[in-house]
């Protein structure tokens, strides 16, 4: 695919779950929830530095190359909310280990930070994985 890309000056659009396969194949990736981008920008830098509760979720669950390697894996809670009937606010705060009453009536922005790196979240986690403000 790769040659085939360099060859033609082309983009190609994989859609996948396995996020190994996109970390190895693509420059760039998009995370969606409930059918909407919450995060997007260059590969290296989402899997690096997620900003968004749900791509550290979707990160925590990668299956890793080694099965000694010690993983804290982030789980979910709750049910998926139906697409035809969406929650107010954050469309992710009943599932986000992050929510703050604001979540549940505010529509996050779309924030860019250097690099092209796109996310849509009130309380986004810092470089370090943590949120950027305090959690309830």
């Amino acid at each position: 695919m790769a040659e085939l890309q360099r060859r033609f000056d082309i983009a190609i659009l994989v859609i996948t779950h396995n996020l190994n396969v996109v970390r190895h194949i693509t420059d760039r990736m998009a995370i969606m929830y409930l059918g909407r981008f919450v995060e997007q920008g260059p590969t290296a830098r989402i899997f690096d530095a997620p900003r968004h509760p749900y791509t550290e979720a979707l990160l925590s669950a990668n299956p890793q190359p080694d099965p000694d390697a010690a993983h804290a894996r982030i789980t979910l809670s709750g049910e998926m909310p139906s697409p035809r009937h969406r929650p107010k606010g954050c469309e992710f705060h009943t599932r986000c280990h992050y929510a703050q009453a604001d979540c549940r009536v505010t529509v996050p922005p779309v924030t860019q930070v250097d690099g092209g790196h796109r996310f849509t979240c009130l309380h986004p986690l810092s470089a370090t994985r943590r949120p950027a403000t305090g959690t309830t």
